[in-house]
């Protein structure tokens, strides 16, 4: 859903798992600069329920936010969990670019997981494939209809006006990876309930995953096997995380069991795209989240897959006064959702 054309005042508003946070930026170019930037801590249930008392619950805290931030536009765009959204990459018959809709909508019905009346369908073609040269590579999305109407709901009832719903995974993407990059970048952000893993390369995803293992099940498993409660734990998760050498390496064993589960479902990625695209390497990753701030984690990925791992910044195509660079860098593995809605031109 997209009605952006036209609009240049607006900000983007990422509703996650323990906070909600929004970004506006103005101006146009590639580094557009900081208007403002807030969130607001919210309980972890929220953003997930379909209740009705959690849903007025959770439309109060974007209302208490904006009042916060004295927002001076209603516009918005809206990030989408990726839990909620089914994202793949298919080969279809190369056909004019006339009848191209028409042949995906004919399609899409079997390659999708919810009926085709029952969601929102979106597309884009990537060109040629890589396995057929008779057959084109097109990237499809499909939001459900009940879960789109029921974000809607919300907004429209405290007064917003959403120009753009957009997969949290799109606009991740938008702002940790470099405009010019053209080599296939694996970015990965841990989340509190699970990681959003996406292939890119040429500005386009090859491949977006929401793995089911986050920085709460991190915690969880520190907890259990420490004997400590998970306050603690994450104290020591945040503060040794997988160094070996602190606390006699206490931490890291006790975590290591759910970093891996994690690091198998990567592994699988990686595999999966480079069956996919045989003569192409994949060895750069950028992490953002949980991911950046667990001490060792990024060193890690970068032993365990041969990769070069860096630590994502949210404000890199973002202008601001250099005497705001500590500040903003403290939250930026927070913000990269909010910034890429707020960066989105189209």
């Amino acid at each position: 859903m997209n009605l952006l054309s036209g609009v240049s005042d607006f900000f983007g508003l990422d509703i996650g798992t323990t906070a909600i946070r929004l970004v506006q930026l103005s101006g146009a170019g590639p580094a557009k600069s900081l208007v403002k930037y807030a969130y607001i801590p919210i309980d972890a249930n929220l953003s997930q329920s379909d209740s009705k008392v959690d849903q007025q619950k959770l439309a109060q805290s974007i209302s208490e936010l904006i009042t916060q931030a004295r927002m001076n536009t209603k516009n918005v765009t809206v990030g989408i969990p990726s839990q909620r959204v089914f994202t793949t990459v298919v080969d279809i018959d190369t056909v004019p670019k006339n009848e191209l809709a028409k042949t995906i909508h004919y399609q899409a019905d079997s390659l999708i997981p919810t009926p085709l009346n029952e969601s929102k369908l979106d597309w884009a073609l990537i060109g040629p494939s890589p396995k057929d040269k008779t057959k084109s590579e097109i990237i499809l999305s499909s939001i459900p209809n009940n879960f789109v109407e029921q974000r809607l709901d919300i907004l429209e009832g405290i007064g917003l006006n959403v120009i753009a719903f957009e997969p949290n995974s799109l606009a991740l993407t938008r702002s940790i990876v470099p405009s010019d990059n053209t080599q296939p970048l694996m970015v990965l952000d841990v989340s509190s309930r699970n990681t959003d893993l996406v292939i890119t390369m040429n500005g386009m995803p090859r491949l977006t995953r929401s793995i089911p293992t986050g920085g709460q099940s991190i915690v969880r498993t520190a907890a259990q096997n420490l004997n400590i409660d998970e306050t603690q734990a994450e104290q020591f998760v945040f503060k040794f995380g997988l160094n070996k050498d602190k606390l006699e390496g206490q931490v890291y064993h006790a975590i290591i069991g759910a970093i891996d589960l994690l690091t198998v479902e990567i592994d699988k990625s990686i595999k999966f795209f480079q069956a996919r695209y045989v003569d192409i390497k994949l060895d750069h990753m950028i992490v953002t989240g949980s991911a950046a701030i667990l001490p060792g984690f990024p060193l890690y990925l970068a032993n365990k897959f041969g990769m070069n791992v860096e630590i994502g910044n949210a404000w890199r195509n973002v202008a601001y006064n250099n005497d705001r660079q500590n500040e903003l860098a403290a939250v930026s593995n927070q913000f990269s959702v909010a910034v890429g809605l707020a960066e989105r031109t189209e």
